[in-house]
């Protein structure tokens, strides 16, 4: 081969951009969301919701740890929401990637019926749609439906786990 063949072979090579094998953060315009009820789920007092947020782009992406969440009635208005982890003290920094088509998965547990001290029958209104907004490496907000549609009790109190895929 010719000198020349060899120096155009090596300044290609050194003019792509190499690849650090890390994939970019979720985006929410990315993502589809929905939070449903688990099937069989229900059981003294309480209820899981699944928050599946499906990946609707083209490439695959990340997300970890656990978002910010605000229910939201059927006008769109905030809800009392008080998020709190499933496991105190257990760390956020699982790293989910989320393939085009796949979903991310977090479950929640809270009583849909049972009103805590000082609060009213029913409890709180009902949760129509949540608000989700994406922790870090992800980024941006976006809203899911609450299926079936919900009151929340315990001044909202969700218990909410980690991301999974």
């Amino acid at each position: 081969m010719s000198r020349l063949v060899v120096l155009a072979a090596l300044l290609a090579i050194a003019l792509v951009p190499a690849s650090t094998g890390a994939t970019a953060g979720c985006s929410a315009s990315g993502l589809q969301g929905r939070f449903a009820a688990v099937n069989g789920s229900a059981g003294a007092g309480s209820i899981s919701y699944a928050l599946r947020l499906k990946n609707v782009g083209g490439s695959s992406c990340t997300i970890s740890g656990r978002p910010g969440l605000q229910l939201l009635d059927a006008r769109g208005r905030s809800l009392p929401t008080h998020v709190v982890p499933d496991h105190r003290g257990t760390g956020t920094a699982v790293l989910v990637t989320v393939r085009p088509g796949h979903r991310a998965v977090l479950t929640a547990r809270f009583s849909p019926d049972i009103p805590s001290g000082n609060e009213g029958n029913p409890c709180e209104p009902t949760a129509h749609s949540i608000r989700v907004t994406l922790p870090s490496p992800a980024h941006g907000t976006l809203t899911a439906p609450v299926t079936p549609a919900t009151p929340v009790c315990e001044h909202g109190r969700l218990v909410v786990g980690l991301f999974h895929s």
